[in-house]
């Protein structure tokens, strides 16, 4: 069962199942500036933790029959839900393009020129954001880093590190890297969770 959330820069297409996974990317559709209610509105969407790649109707649709057909299964469902959906994660834009863009808003807390950091839309402690190059060069998933990227995943993890201490996190925090399906990855671009705020709890799942 899906309900439809709207406000005045999106609408949330969300399960009425709780996402409560830790670090898991997806929690709901995002639609950007849709028109008034109809049948077209699920035109484009992009599934996020903020997130999956954005996709066409049918593509989103067949997610959305797999989730609600599966009620009782796991993250990992719905990550292979995903990845069937947006092709096993290929170099399509996903909703993380958009941001780094501005074309959609995002409470973002760092950025420099190599990347961003945002509060993730779907918090799972009181503190949660990610961590993102702002080019993908590649680096849909961790396990598709070459050596010219070592640079670039050294400063990404700086940074998580750095704002993690101006976000208070001065009593530890946690680091997560969803990959590929088994890893529960919904967002084939590349991200760093940084979680904390509160005792998490081990194992993570």
């Amino acid at each position: 069962m899906f309900r439809t959330i709207a406000t005045a820069s999106f609408i949330r297409v969300a399960s009425s199942r709780s996402f409560s996974g830790v670090g898991s990317d997806l929690a709901f559709a995002v639609v950007k500036r849709a028109p008034p209610p109809s049948s077209a509105w699920i035109g484009r969407a992009s599934y996020t933790s903020s997130s999956c790649s954005i996709t066409p109707r049918s593509r989103i649709a067949t997610v959305i029959r797999h989730m609600s057909s599966n009620p009782g299964g796991g993250e990992e469902e719905k990550a292979k839900a995903v990845a069937a959906a947006a092709g096993g994660g290929g170099g399509e834009a996903t909703i993380f393009d958009k941001i780094i863009s501005k074309e959609i808003p995002a409470d973002i807390i760092h950025e420099d020129e190599l990347c961003l950091a945002f509060n993730d839309i779907s918090p799972q402690a009181p503190v949660h954001f990610l961590v993102i190059p702002k080019s993908r060069d590649g680096l849909t998933q961790l396990s598709k880093a070459v050596d010219s990227n070592k640079a670039l995943l050294g400063h990404l993890m700086f940074v998580a590190q750095k704002v993690a201490k101006e976000q208070g996190l001065d009593e530890g925090f946690r680091v997560v890297v969803n990959d590929g399906v088994q890893g529960c990855q919904t967002v084939y671009h590349l991200h760093i969770h940084v979680i904390g705020g509160r005792q998490l709890k081990w194992p993570p799942g």
